[in-house]
């Protein structure tokens, strides 16, 4: 309704000569204020010299006098009124038979309602959960995984051409770190008296892989625990023999490389990887989300993409040298400080990598690039823009979404979550405990920037209070009206069109219609602010108006017109439902 009336209004500026930019249509807050408000009037007034309240005026009689010009459009023969208010606000009110239409039209469109082809098929890719693949998802890895899907399935659904990717993390520190605990769990299981380090991955699954290396190579890998501990320089030992961890842990690794050699370090390696990997893709799977591709980290450096990126960046002059590492000088470009992208043994950083997957990303084609990051990534997100510019692309391609973790609460008290100390509460537990659904509801409730707690005993709480329940409710219920019909013998033939919807006066009526008229401009304001959080506050509202109809009348009348007419309405408000579920990654029972 929102274009119709822009459109409205753009076509009668055009027979007044008036140029304008976007015209802005708003639903007011206020029913006396009509359905919808434009400032279009405020914002043109010094550009024509008329004052605004004159000039709403003049555009309303403009429309008016073309009232029954077919160049009004469908929606315009439904307007009831125009008037001028305030400082030069052009008020609109609508007539009922304006919002019967939407029936017809959600009849009509069924899953298609609330698409459209905004996007124009622009390439966009969103990459989002990445988490390192050092241990299973977590419930705050399940935040964005919510999010990014949303995200993603939002632009789709207007017409962006969406390319879903998960960037693994396949190379660097925590994976050798991963790989080293594995074996050293496996040494254990072989009889091998050994400590532990502290900073090494210490849940149940980092036993699970060294317990199927073991079932699978007996002690094909197995060294003296003694020939471990002698090959540690004095600086390196354990921190409790005077050492510190973490070139402790570094020493393990090149201690694990150095008596597994090459071919067998990597077995380990890689067993440990392709095993969390493949349990991160089931988690997710499982979860509803999937993607195009699976991007591996360590591609980047056998293409040559790293090197690559380096030399632009050097070719630029963008490069300087100090203390053996070569310096990225990123506070040219808004950074707090430069940063390293070869250190001084000749390896390659992280931030390297990662400068070539964006400058990979560019080069495939995308129009726009969506990354989700957890906040704790904030920090990082000028220095990848600086690198961009750098290398000569617009950083404004990329736009990075920041998320929240959520804090998961259980009888009142708050769960801690750690990968390296295995003690943390996974996503599949989480979908175990309260189901999918309620978990991809509840983590796009909010902005992603904000806090959030997850309310255990809400989340599985079958009451109104508990926000999915009580949409998915609202859609069984109506399957409930139907089964009741079919069980009297009442035809619910739905293929009559507008026949009868003009018996839809009743107020309840008239406000589930009008909530279902919102749902296209919804879908559009969710997608281009990329906020899910308002999928579920809008299907909060059509449940609440369903449910508040379903309470005050009945629905099966012996007046056959108003009972087609109430059933193709409750029909439609079904369908709407099932689109914002569905788009949510969440079912549509049809009972419960």
């Amino acid at each position: 309704m929102k274009s119709e009336l822009q459109n409205l209004i753009a076509n009668a500026l055009q027979q007044m000569q008036i140029s304008h930019g976007p015209i802005t249509v708003e639903r007011t807050k206020d029913p006396s204020h009509g359905d919808f408000a434009s400032n279009v009037a405020l914002v043109l007034s010094k550009q024509v010299g008329m004052k605004p309240r004159d000039l709403a005026q003049r555009l309303v009689e403009t429309i008016d006098s073309t009232r029954s010009g077919a160049d009004l459009g469908e929606l315009g023969r439904h307007i009831e009124r125009m008037e001028v208010a305030g400082p030069g606000f052009v008020n609109v009110h609508l007539s009922d038979s304006a919002y019967h239409g939407v029936i017809e039209e959600v009849l009509r469109l069924g899953d298609r309602y609330g698409r459209s082809t905004l996007g124009a098929g622009k390439r966009v890719q969103v990459e989002f959960v990445s988490a390192n693949p050092t241990g299973p998802l977590h419930v705050g890895h399940g935040r964005g995984a919510a999010y990014g899907a949303t995200v993603a399935d939002l632009l789709a659904y207007v017409g962006f051409d969406v390319h879903r990717e998960y960037y693994v993390n396949d190379a660097g520190r925590q994976m050798d770190i991963l790989g080293t605990s594995v074996w050293l769990r496996y040494l254990e299981l072989c009889g091998e008296a050994l400590d532990f380090p502290s900073n090494g991955y210490k849940g149940d699954y980092v036993w699970d892989i060294a317990a199927t290396l073991h079932r699978e190579h007996g002690d094909d890998y197995r060294v003296d625990a003694d020939r471990l501990r002698e090959g540690l320089p004095p600086d390196e030992l354990a921190p409790g023999d005077g050492g510190d961890k973490e070139a402790h842990i570094d020493a393990l690794i090149q201690a694990a490389k150095r008596l597994l050699g090459d071919n067998r370090y990597r077995y380990v390696f890689e067993l440990g990887l392709n095993t969390i990997l493949d349990d991160i893709r089931d988690d997710l799977g499982q979860f509803g989300i999937t993607y195009q591709e699976w991007f591996s980290e360590r591609s980047l450096t056998e293409s040559g993409a790293v090197n690559r990126a380096v030399e632009r960046l050097r070719e630029a002059g963008h490069l300087y040298e100090q203390a053996g590492a070569l310096w990225f000088r990123s506070t040219d470009f808004g950074d707090e400080k430069d940063r390293v992208v070869v250190r001084e043994n000749g390896q390659t950083t992280y931030f390297a990598s990662d400068i070539a997957y964006h400058m990979d990303k560019l080069e495939r084609g995308f129009e726009r690039v969506i990354d989700v990051w957890g906040a704790d990534h904030h920090g990082y997100v000028p220095r990848v823009k600086a690198a961009l510019s750098a290398l000569g692309d617009d950083p404004r391609r990329l736009d990075v979404l920041l998320v929240q973790f959520a804090v998961l609460y259980r009888g009142g008290e708050k769960a801690q979550m750690s990968t390296r100390s295995g003690e943390f509460v996974t996503l599949r537990e989480l979908r175990r405990e309260v189901g999918s659904d309620a978990a991809r509801f509840f983590y796009v409730m909010r902005r992603c920037e904000q806090h959030m707690d997850f309310d255990l005993d809400l989340a599985k709480s079958q009451s109104a209070d508990n926000p999915v329940y009580y949409v998915q409710y609202a859609h069984a219920r109506v399957a409930s009206v139907l089964q009741q019909a079919a069980e009297r013998g009442i035809a619910t033939d739905l293929s009559t069109g507008a026949r009868n919807l003009e018996r839809l006066t009743e107020p309840h009526e008239l406000a589930l219609l009008k909530t279902m008229a919102r749902w296209p401009e919804v879908v559009e304001a969710a997608a281009f602010n990329e906020e899910p959080h308002q999928l579920t506050h809008y299907l909060r509202d059509l449940a609440n108006d369903f449910h508040t109809y379903y309470n005050a009348h009945q629905f099966l009348v012996d007046d056959a017109a108003l009972r087609d007419a109430r059933l193709k309405l409750v029909v439609a408000a079904r369908q709407v439902l099932r689109n914002g579920l569905g788009l949510l990654g969440v079912s549509a029972p049809e009972r419960m």
